[in-house]
């Protein structure tokens, strides 16, 4: 079984036991969230189910493992013969989810 969940902008298909990382949300490590935004259940046997543009009593359980940031990415602004650059980094915050259960 696999759903098709939206989160933070993002579309992520998961089934149970998945591990992911989706944009930082607001939990503490080792806490549940219930993540609503279901747009597709499939049951692995062909039998499909698909929300306008979400479903109905349909969620995924999740456990929060970790909050963390990722590797730092250099962002360099250059304007050739201006004398203008402008070197800066940036590191993207992130919550590492578990799949817990999977509720159609």
């Amino acid at each position: 079984m696999f759903a098709l969940i939206e989160t933070g902008g993002k579309q992520y298909r998961v089934s149970e036991g998945t591990i992911f990382k989706v944009e930082k949300l607001e939990a503490e490590e080792g806490s549940t969230i219930v993540l609503d935004k279901v747009l597709m259940v499939s049951d692995g046997e062909g039998e499909v189910k698909v929300g306008f543009p979400v479903l109905e009593n349909a969620s995924v359980t999740a456990k929060v493992i970790k909050q963390g940031r990722a590797k730092k990415i250099i962002v360099y602004k250059y304007k050739k013969r201006k004398n203008y650059h402008k070197k800066q980094g940036h590191r993207q915050s992130y919550t590492k989810l578990v799949v817990e259960k999977i509720e159609a």
